[in-house]
Protein backbone atom coordinates (compact mmCIF):
# COMPACT_ATOMS: atom_id res chain seq x y z
CA UNK A 1 0.00 0.00 0.00
CA UNK A 2 2.14 3.29 -1.30
CA UNK A 3 2.41 5.10 -4.58
CA UNK A 4 4.20 3.95 -7.46
CA UNK A 5 6.03 7.19 -8.72
CA UNK A 6 8.05 4.89 -10.98
CA UNK A 7 5.18 3.87 -12.55
CA UNK A 8 2.78 6.68 -12.87
CA UNK A 9 5.84 9.54 -13.56
CA UNK A 10 3.75 12.44 -12.07
CA UNK A 11 0.90 11.32 -14.61
CA UNK A 12 -2.55 11.32 -13.19
CA UNK A 13 -5.42 9.42 -14.88
CA UNK A 14 -4.78 5.43 -16.37
CA UNK A 15 -7.28 4.38 -18.94
CA UNK A 16 -8.67 1.38 -20.08
CA UNK A 17 -12.40 0.08 -21.89
CA UNK A 18 -14.21 -1.82 -19.67
CA UNK A 19 -17.76 -3.31 -18.94
CA UNK A 20 -19.76 -1.95 -15.99
CA UNK A 21 -21.49 -4.23 -14.02
CA UNK A 22 -25.15 -2.64 -13.12
CA UNK A 23 -27.67 -6.25 -12.05
CA UNK A 24 -28.42 -5.45 -8.83
CA UNK A 25 -28.45 -9.10 -7.93
CA UNK A 26 -24.87 -10.15 -9.12
CA UNK A 27 -23.79 -6.46 -7.63
CA UNK A 28 -24.97 -8.24 -4.39
CA UNK A 29 -23.69 -11.64 -4.56
CA UNK A 30 -20.16 -9.53 -5.39
CA UNK A 31 -20.19 -7.38 -2.83
CA UNK A 32 -21.21 -10.75 -0.44
CA UNK A 33 -18.11 -12.12 -1.66
CA UNK A 34 -15.95 -9.33 -0.98
CA UNK A 35 -16.86 -8.70 2.21
CA UNK A 36 -16.60 -12.37 3.38
CA UNK A 37 -13.21 -12.09 2.24
CA UNK A 38 -12.46 -8.86 3.47
CA UNK A 39 -9.47 -9.55 6.04
CA UNK A 40 -6.99 -10.49 3.19
CA UNK A 41 -8.02 -7.82 0.96
CA UNK A 42 -6.56 -4.28 0.27
CA UNK A 43 -9.26 -1.78 2.19
CA UNK A 44 -10.80 0.56 1.36
CA UNK A 45 -11.66 -1.07 -1.94
CA UNK A 46 -14.16 1.38 -3.87
CA UNK A 47 -13.47 0.62 -7.17
CA UNK A 48 -16.90 -0.54 -8.88
CA UNK A 49 -17.11 -4.32 -10.20
CA UNK A 50 -16.64 -4.27 -13.62
CA UNK A 51 -14.84 -6.56 -16.47
CA UNK A 52 -11.76 -4.92 -18.08
CA UNK A 53 -11.87 -4.81 -21.88
CA UNK A 54 -8.82 -3.54 -22.72
CA UNK A 55 -6.06 -1.50 -20.65
CA UNK A 56 -4.93 1.88 -22.66
CA UNK A 57 -2.39 3.63 -20.67
CA UNK A 58 -2.45 7.13 -19.63
CA UNK A 59 -4.06 10.03 -20.70
CA UNK A 60 -1.89 12.49 -22.22
CA UNK A 61 -1.49 15.28 -24.63
CA UNK A 62 1.58 14.41 -25.89
CA UNK A 63 3.16 10.69 -25.87
CA UNK A 64 6.27 10.92 -24.23
CA UNK A 65 6.31 7.17 -22.58
CA UNK A 66 5.19 4.27 -23.94
CA UNK A 67 2.00 3.70 -22.18
CA UNK A 68 0.47 7.30 -23.08
CA UNK A 69 -2.77 7.30 -24.60
CA UNK A 70 -3.29 10.42 -26.62
CA UNK A 71 -7.02 11.75 -27.50
CA UNK A 72 -6.21 10.89 -31.44
CA UNK A 73 -5.69 6.78 -30.15
CA UNK A 74 -9.03 6.99 -28.23
CA UNK A 75 -10.77 8.69 -31.01
CA UNK A 76 -9.44 6.04 -33.00
CA UNK A 77 -10.63 3.45 -31.20
CA UNK A 78 -14.43 4.93 -31.26
CA UNK A 79 -13.80 4.83 -35.16
CA UNK A 80 -13.12 1.08 -34.90
CA UNK A 81 -15.81 0.30 -32.69
CA UNK A 82 -18.03 2.38 -34.75
CA UNK A 83 -17.57 0.92 -38.25
CA UNK A 84 -18.10 -2.80 -36.90
CA UNK A 85 -21.54 -2.16 -35.60
CA UNK A 86 -20.75 -4.67 -32.50
CA UNK A 87 -23.79 -6.36 -31.70
CA UNK A 88 -24.77 -6.22 -27.54
CA UNK A 89 -23.76 -9.54 -26.26
CA UNK A 90 -24.13 -11.94 -23.00
CA UNK A 91 -21.29 -12.83 -21.03
CA UNK A 92 -21.63 -15.49 -17.45
CA UNK A 93 -19.59 -15.44 -14.22
CA UNK A 94 -18.51 -18.52 -13.40
CA UNK A 95 -16.14 -19.54 -10.37
CA UNK A 96 -14.55 -17.79 -7.96
CA UNK A 97 -10.39 -17.71 -8.25
CA UNK A 98 -7.28 -16.47 -7.73
CA UNK A 99 -4.66 -14.70 -9.06
CA UNK A 100 -0.97 -14.56 -7.02
CA UNK A 101 -2.62 -10.98 -6.35
CA UNK A 102 -6.51 -10.79 -6.51
CA UNK A 103 -9.63 -12.17 -5.55
CA UNK A 104 -11.70 -12.74 -8.66
CA UNK A 105 -14.90 -14.18 -10.51
CA UNK A 106 -14.05 -15.32 -13.74
CA UNK A 107 -16.32 -14.52 -16.73
CA UNK A 108 -17.28 -16.97 -19.69
CA UNK A 109 -17.34 -15.70 -23.12
CA UNK A 110 -18.74 -18.56 -24.94
CA UNK A 111 -18.86 -16.83 -28.13
CA UNK A 112 -15.26 -14.72 -28.06
CA UNK A 113 -17.19 -11.60 -28.20
CA UNK A 114 -14.51 -9.71 -25.64
CA UNK A 115 -11.24 -11.58 -27.86
CA UNK A 116 -12.85 -10.20 -31.38
CA UNK A 117 -13.21 -6.29 -29.43
CA UNK A 118 -9.59 -6.92 -28.17
CA UNK A 119 -8.65 -8.23 -31.50
CA UNK A 120 -9.87 -5.13 -33.24
CA UNK A 121 -7.99 -2.98 -30.63
CA UNK A 122 -4.78 -4.77 -31.14
CA UNK A 123 -4.36 -4.66 -34.77
CA UNK A 124 -4.06 -0.53 -34.21
CA UNK A 125 -3.05 -0.26 -30.65
CA UNK A 126 -0.35 -2.11 -28.47
CA UNK A 127 -2.11 -3.08 -25.33
CA UNK A 128 -0.73 -1.71 -21.83
CA UNK A 129 -1.21 -5.13 -19.80
CA UNK A 130 0.08 -8.99 -19.07
CA UNK A 131 0.04 -11.24 -21.82
CA UNK A 132 -2.32 -13.16 -20.98
CA UNK A 133 -5.74 -11.65 -20.81
CA UNK A 134 -8.31 -13.71 -18.53
CA UNK A 135 -11.48 -11.96 -18.27
CA UNK A 136 -12.32 -11.44 -14.56
CA UNK A 137 -14.26 -9.55 -11.96
CA UNK A 138 -11.90 -8.93 -9.16
CA UNK A 139 -13.24 -9.12 -5.99
CA UNK A 140 -9.93 -7.35 -4.39
CA UNK A 141 -6.32 -6.99 -4.03
CA UNK A 142 -4.96 -9.25 -1.26
CA UNK A 143 -3.22 -6.85 1.46
CA UNK A 144 -0.16 -9.19 2.32
CA UNK A 145 1.32 -12.39 1.47
CA UNK A 146 -0.76 -14.82 1.78
CA UNK A 147 -0.49 -19.21 1.68
CA UNK A 148 -2.59 -20.14 -1.38
CA UNK A 149 -3.94 -22.92 0.82
CA UNK A 150 -5.84 -20.43 3.27
CA UNK A 151 -7.20 -18.94 -0.22
CA UNK A 152 -8.20 -21.96 -1.57
CA UNK A 153 -9.88 -22.87 2.41
CA UNK A 154 -11.65 -19.68 1.77
CA UNK A 155 -12.84 -20.55 -1.43
CA UNK A 156 -14.36 -23.66 -0.54
CA UNK A 157 -16.75 -21.71 1.84
CA UNK A 158 -18.30 -19.73 -0.24
CA UNK A 159 -21.45 -20.17 -2.08
CA UNK A 160 -20.54 -19.66 -5.86
CA UNK A 161 -23.59 -18.63 -8.51
CA UNK A 162 -23.58 -17.90 -11.77
CA UNK A 163 -25.16 -14.86 -13.61
CA UNK A 164 -26.00 -13.89 -17.21
CA UNK A 165 -24.61 -10.79 -18.06
CA UNK A 166 -26.42 -8.77 -21.33
CA UNK A 167 -23.41 -6.17 -22.26
CA UNK A 168 -25.41 -2.81 -24.24
CA UNK A 169 -22.62 -0.61 -23.91
CA UNK A 170 -18.77 -0.54 -23.15
CA UNK A 171 -17.56 2.34 -21.25
CA UNK A 172 -14.18 3.90 -21.75
CA UNK A 173 -13.10 5.79 -18.11
CA UNK A 174 -9.90 5.91 -15.76
CA UNK A 175 -8.66 5.74 -12.47
CA UNK A 176 -6.19 8.20 -10.80
CA UNK A 177 -2.90 6.39 -10.73
CA UNK A 178 -1.98 7.55 -7.08
CA UNK A 179 -5.23 5.72 -5.31
CA UNK A 180 -4.62 1.58 -5.06
CA UNK A 181 -8.25 0.36 -5.70
CA UNK A 182 -9.53 3.63 -6.61
CA UNK A 183 -12.93 4.89 -8.06
CA UNK A 184 -13.61 4.20 -12.04
CA UNK A 185 -14.31 7.94 -13.83
CA UNK A 186 -16.65 7.10 -16.87
CA UNK A 187 -15.86 9.27 -19.98
CA UNK A 188 -17.45 7.66 -22.58
CA UNK A 189 -20.66 4.90 -22.94
CA UNK A 190 -20.27 3.13 -26.65
CA UNK A 191 -23.86 1.80 -27.26
CA UNK A 192 -24.21 -1.13 -28.92
CA UNK A 193 -26.72 -2.38 -31.72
Amino acid sequence: MHDYPEWHKGRMHYALWYIEIVQPELLQYLSALRNSCAEFLVQPNIRQFHITLFICGFLSQNKIFDDDFSQSDFQQQMQLLLQQKIKSFRLKTGQIRSFNSALFVEIIDEHNSLSKIRTLFSDQYQEIAALDYCPHITLGLYSEAIEGQIVYSEIDQLAQRSFDIDVKHLTFGHYEAKILQGQLYPEQLMELI
